[in-house]
């Protein structure tokens, strides 16, 4: 397992404040039977906007992006933006669910290589880029953690 930047660690952290319980506890992993143990995983993603564009990257995933993943069997489970600056101008939390780690990268080629996908995106940064930095973090749940239903 490679090493955390502690940049990361620490950019990451503030966003535990914005999940609910829930997401923490929609594990569907069982560490005490590795036979039945599920290979779901959640990414943590994290969208730095450039300056001013936060609203047309809110747009474009409240218009375009979440139905294109749908299609391409990528799971929204929730997504927030921050209360307090600085993050509150520029920043996108969001969680997705993905069947398993290898399913979630064949989900994300598929989605980057739809052309719908492609064309909205040309269309929106037609103006400039809307994304500076993009930080994703997949995830398990630990086996304490409280089930979804």
């Amino acid at each position: 397992m490679p090493a955390v930047k502690r940049r990361t660690l620490l950019q990451a952290l503030p966003a535990a404040a914005f999940l609910p319980e829930s997401v923490w506890g929609a594990s569907q992993q069982d560490n005490a039977n590795p036979k039945t143990a599920s290979t779901v995983v959640y990414e943590l993603r994290v969208y730095h906007a450039a300056p001013g564009k936060l609203g047309e990257l809110l747009a474009r995933f409240r218009d375009h992006t979440i139905k294109i993943f749908d299609r391409h069997g990528i799971k929204s489970v929730a997504y927030w933006t921050p209360v307090e600056e600085p993050q509150k101008s520029n920043t996108l939390f969001y969680i997705l669910q993905h069947p398993s780690r290898e399913e979630g990268a064949a989900n994300w080629k598929s989605f980057q290589d739809d052309p719908e996908w492609k064309s909205v995106k040309e269309k929106s940064e037609a103006n400039g880029k809307l994304v500076e930095k993009i930080d994703s973090t997949f995830l398990v749940l630990t086996d304490f953690s409280p089930r979804l239903p």
